[in-house]
C-alpha cells in the first residue's frame, strides 16, 4: 500500500460537537439525544470486539476505491489491514470499517465487515471480522465469522476504516428513534456536519446498533459483473438487496465533505448474531427504528492507493 496523503481533520470540543449533532438529528428523527459518555466495553455483548474501546489517536483511512470495483473489477487490488495500520502510523491499531473481502482468498466476491486488532511487535493480529456473501444454496445472506475459515487480514478493492489504539475512554453516544425525515442515520450525521462546518472537513467513525426495526441492506454477488457497470442503475441491478431485521451492529466511517482526495464520504457495513449482514442503506421501519451509536471525530485522514482514473458511480 502507498499512502498518498494525510491531513489533520477539524477537531471540535465534544461539548460543542454534540450540540451540533443533536440539532441535526432532531430534524430527521422524532427523538434524538447526543452526549459524552464512557465507551462501553466492546469485548462484551452485543459487540464481542477484540478491543475494549475506540479511543486513542483516532484516525480514518480511505483505501483503494469504487473505481477498482466498477465498471470492471480490478481483482489484483489486494491489501492487508496489518500493513494499513503501519501506513496510518499506528501499528497495532484496532480497526473498524466497511470494505470488500479479498476474492483472492475467498475465491468469490463478498462484503467485509472489518473488526481487527492488528498485529504489533508483542501480539499477533486478532481478526474479529465478518463476511457477508450470497448463499449459493438459497440466494439469501450467508454471514460468517472470517476467522472461522481464514487466518489472514487481507481485503480487496476498497475499504473505509476507522482506527484507534482500541482504548477505553470518552466517546460520543448518539441515540435516535423514530425517523421522520428522508435521510438515513449516517447521512443525517454527515450532512449535519457538512452544513455546520462548511469547507472544514470533519471525519468520524465508530460503531452503532440498529436496536429495533428493519433495514435495507445489499450484498454484492459472488461473481463480479461480466459486463461493465457504467451507471448507478447498472450497479443497483447487479447488487442483491435484502430487508434485514434488528439488532444489526454497524461499523461506520464518514467525512463531512471531500477536500479533494476522491473520498467515499460515507460507508457502513453491519453484522448480526442471527445470520444477517452487509452494506447498510436505510432503515425500512421509520416509525419503530431505534439507533444507538458510539463515535469519535478523527484526528487525521489517510488516503491510500487512490485510483488514478475515477468516477462517481456506485458511491451510495
Amino acid at each position: 500500500c502507498q499512502t498518498l496523503g494525510n491531513f489533520s481533520l477539524s477537531i471540535t470540543l465534544p461539548l460543542y460537537l454534540i450540540i451540533v449533532l443533536q440539532k441535526g438529528l432532531k430534524e430527521n428523527f422524532a427523538d434524538a439525544e447526543v452526549s459524552v459518555v464512557d465507551c462501553p466495553d466492546l469485548t462484551k455483548e452485543p459487540f464481542h470486539f477484540p478491543a475494549k474501546g475506540i479511543c486513542g489517536k483516532p484516525r480514518i483511512a480511505d483505501v483503494g476505491g469504487v473505481p477498482y470495483l466498477i465498471p470492471v473489477a480490478q481483482t489484483e487490488k489486494v491489501y492487508d489491514l496489518n500493513t494499513v495500520a503501519k501506513e496510518i502510523e499506528l501499528p497495532g491499531a484496532f480497526i473498524l470499517g466497511a470494505g470488500a473481502a479479498s476474492s483472492k482468498i475467498l475465491g468469490v466476491n463478498a462484503e467485509l465487515i472489518a473488526i481487527v486488532q492488528s498485529k504489533s511487535e508483542k501480539k499477533p493480529a486478532v481478526n474479529g471480522s465478518y463476511i457477508a456473501q450470497i448463499n449459493p444454496a438459497d440466494k439469501g445472506c450467508l454471514l460468517e465469522k472470517y476467522s472461522s475459515k481464514y487466518n489472514d487480514c487481507e481485503f480487496g478493492l476498497l475499504a473505509n476504516l476507522y482506527a484507534s489504539e482500541g482504548q477505553p475512554g470518552k466517546v460520543i453516544e448518539v441515540k435516535a428513534n423514530g425517523r421522520t425525515g428522508e435521510l438515513n442515520f449516517v447521512t443525517c450525521l454527515r450532512q449535519t456536519l457538512e452544513k455546520h462546518y462548511g469547507e472544514k472537513p470533519v471525519g468520524m467513525g465508530g460503531t452503532f446498533i440498529i436496536q429495533k426495526g428493519k433495514a435495507k441492506i445489499h450484498i454484492m454477488p459472488t461473481e463480479f459483473s461480466a459486463c461493465p457497470l457504467n451507471t448507478d442503475e447498472d450497479v443497483n441491478n447487479w447488487l442483491k438487496f435484502f430487508e434485514m431485521k434488528a439488532p444489526l451492529i454497524c461499523q461506520t466511517v464518514f467525512v463531512s465533505r471531500d477536500p479533494g482526495f476522491d473520498l467515499r464520504v460515507e460507508h457502513t457495513h453491519c453484522f448480526s448474531h442471527h445470520g444477517e449482514g452487509g452494506h447498510y442503506h436505510q432503515d425500512t421501519s421509520p416509525d419503530s427504528v431505534q439507533y444507538l451509536g458510539y463515535l469519535l471525530p478523527a484526528e487525521q485522514l489517510f488516503r491510500i492507493d487512490r485510483p488514478q482514473e475515477t468516477h462517481l458511480v456506485g458511491r451510495d
